[in-house]
């Protein structure tokens, strides 16, 4: 077998050629951009700022036991008749949960757009009938 030597300007053009057809990362449905703020990572510019604002009032002692990304299970795991593995729980996860006085709340950072979407209203209307608990749309 031949190997084949190319030089750096055959090489670099390739290089440039099949760069073209690389998968550019995803954009956001709905226009959020990613933000890492002191180490951590937000869906969004807004979901970041939210943060920083009940940190600031944690601090304050208005709110305690903040915490971000809290998982809820709304229907466990399940085996479908037919199916050979088993579909996991369904789950919605709070992008914060924190006391305010002696109630639990569980908060999320939703544009209009977003709230609309059936699938969240879906899982809005499970953390209600399932954990009796309401949404907070930030």
């Amino acid at each position: 077998m031949k190997t084949i030597r190319w030089s750096p300007e055959q090489l670099a053009e390739y290089q440039a050629c099949t760069s073209l057809f690389r998968k550019q990362p995803a954009k956001s449905k709905y226009g959020s951009k990613s933000v890492e703020q002191d180490g951590e990572k937000f869906d969004s510019r807004k979901e970041a700022r939210r943060w920083l604002e009940l940190q600031r009032l944690e601090a304050a002692g208005e709110i305690a036991d903040l915490k971000r990304q809290v998982v809820f299970e709304l229907a466990p795991a399940v085996r479908l008749e037919g199916e050979a593995r088993m579909k996991p729980a369904l789950r919605y996860i709070a992008d914060v949960t924190y006391m305010q006085g002696s109630h639990l709340v569980v908060e999320d950072t939703k544009s209009p757009a977003t709230r609309k979407t059936t699938v969240y209203r879906v899982k809005k209307h499970l953390m209600k009938s399932v954990h009796g608990l309401d949404i907070k749309e930030v």
